[in-house]
């Protein structure tokens, strides 16, 4: 029986050593998974400040927007965006209100960053950005998102 082994020689690969091929494939493979998941959820995030951003300057006789203190105490938002700098699913966000002032009507700006833009464990690569003058969210790949920068999903 010895003798076969030598004489066969070896076939296949160890359990180990299919561990180690899986893991090289499967790691990078997973983290993009997760960087694509967080990226989606801050497009979801972004739509649902600025639906509670609307929300909130109709029932405050359109006076002005609310901070993520005010959204979430208030119900109009999860309690998660509490604080200047909410970080959720991977993203930080940034609120910037504009007091009405004379025939200026209130506005708000909204990014969400990136936690970690680059490297092997990049929460996202996309910047967004949305605000009371976009329609909806807009992205840039290569740093903070603004008006100008084009729509999420085109057009």
């Amino acid at each position: 029986m010895r003798t076969n082994r030598k004489i066969l020689g070896r076939r296949g690969f160890s359990l180990v050593e299919l561990m180690i091929v899986i893991s090289i494939i499967g790691i990078p493979a997973w983290q993009a998974s997760v960087r694509s998941t967080n990226e989606a959820a801050a497009i979801t995030h972004l739509q649902r400040i600025s639906t509670a951003q609307v929300t909130f300057f109709n029932t405050k006789n359109r006076s002005g927007y609310g901070t993520f203190d005010q959204l979430s105490s208030g119900g109009y938002l999860d309690k998660v965006f509490v604080g200047d700098t909410p970080l959720v699913d991977g993203y930080i966000f940034t609120m910037t209100l504009t007091a009405k002032s004379g025939n200026q009507p209130p506005a708000y700006t909204v990014n969400a960053n990136p936690q970690k833009p680059t490297g092997l464990t990049a929460t996202g690569t996309r910047f967004f950005y949305s605000g009371s003058d976009v329609g909806r969210p807009t992205s840039n790949s290569e740093k903070p998102a603004g008006p100008d920068d084009p729509p999420v999903g085109g057009g």
